[in-house]
C-alpha cells in the first residue's frame, strides 16, 4: 500500500493491525531495521525493547544485556553511556506512588470521619436537649434507660447511614462520569460500597453513643420540669 514518507512514496505492505491499547501506544508504526535505516537514514538505535519468556529471569537478563552492551561499547569505567531498565523497577515505582497516594486519602478520609462523626454528635446532642421533656415523658410511662439510648442511637445510625448512601451514590455516580467523559478504566467493586455503608453506620454507633447515654441518664422529674 503506497503512502508518502517524507518527499517520497515508498510502497508497504501491511503484515498485520495490532491490538488496540491506548492512544500513545496505538499510535506506532512497526518496520523492519534494515528497511527504517534505508529511510530515515539513519544508522544509530535509541532504543530496544527485549521481552523475557520467564518473569523470574528478569534480574538475570537485564545483567546479561548489560555485560553485552558493555562489552560491544568497550566501556572500561564504571559508567555506562547507556540505561537498562526492566518491567519490576517500575512496577515497583508505580507500586510505591499507589501506596503514598493511599495513605495519602486514607488520611482525607480519616479526617472526613471524624469531621462527619462530630458534626453527627452535635446534632443528637441537640435533639437531646430539645426533646428534654419528650424524654421525661417517655420515663414517666415506663420507657427505662436503654429503650431512650436505642432509641437515639437508631436515630444516629440512621442518620449517618443516609449520608453514607448518599456519598455512595455520589461515588458511583463519579465514576461513571469519569469512565465515560474521561475514558479513563474504573471499576466499582461490591465489597468497597459494603465496606463504606459499615463504617458509615459504625461512625453513627461510635459518635451517637454519648448523646444516646446521656439522654437515657435524664432524671425524670427533672425532665420533666424542663421548658
Amino acid at each position: 500500500m503506497a503512502r508518502p514518507f517524507g518527499s517520497t512514496r515508498c510502497p508497504f505492505q501491511i503484515e498485520g493491525v495490532l491490538v488496540a491499547k491506548s492512544d500513545n501506544e496505538d499510535n506506532v508504526i512497526l518496520l523492519p531495521f534494515s528497511t527504517s535505516k534505508r529511510l530515515v537514514n539513519k544508522t544509530n538505535v535509541d532504543d530496544i525493547v527485549v521481552q523475557v519468556a520467564d518473569a523470574k529471569q528478569m534480574d538475570a537478563v537485564q545483567t546479561q544485556i548489560t555485560d553485552l552492551l558493555r562489552q560491544r561499547h568497550r566501556i572500561t569505567s564504571a559508567q555506562n553511556d547507556f540505561r537498562v531498565r526492566n518491567l519490576n523497577s517500575i512496577v515497583q515505582t508505580a507500586q510505591g506512588v499507589t501506596q503514598t497516594l493511599t495513605l495519602l486519602l486514607s488520611g482525607v478520609a480519616a479526617v472526613s470521619l471524624l469531621v462527619g462523626g462530630i458534626g453527627i454528635m452535635n446534632i443528637m446532642l441537640v435533639s437531646v436537649t430539645e426533646r428534654t421533656r419528650e424524654i421525661g415523658i417517655r420515663s414517666a410511662l415506663g420507657a427505662r434507660g436503654r429503650d431512650i439510648m436505642s432509641q437515639f442511637l437508631i436515630e444516629a445510625v440512621a442518620l449517618s447511614a443516609a449520608g453514607g448512601i448518599i456519598g455512595i451514590v455520589l461515588g458511583i455516580g463519579g465514576a461513571i462520569a469519569v469512565a465515560k467523559f474521561a475514558s479513563w478504566s474504573t471499576v466499582i467493586a461490591p465489597e468497597s460500597v459494603i465496606v463504606a455503608f459499615v463504617f458509615a453506620a459504625a461512625v453513627g454507633i461510635f459518635f451517637g453513643y454519648y448523646p444516646a447515654r446521656k439522654a437515657s441518664l435524664l432524671d425524670p422529674i427533672e425532665a420533666l420540669r424542663y421548658e
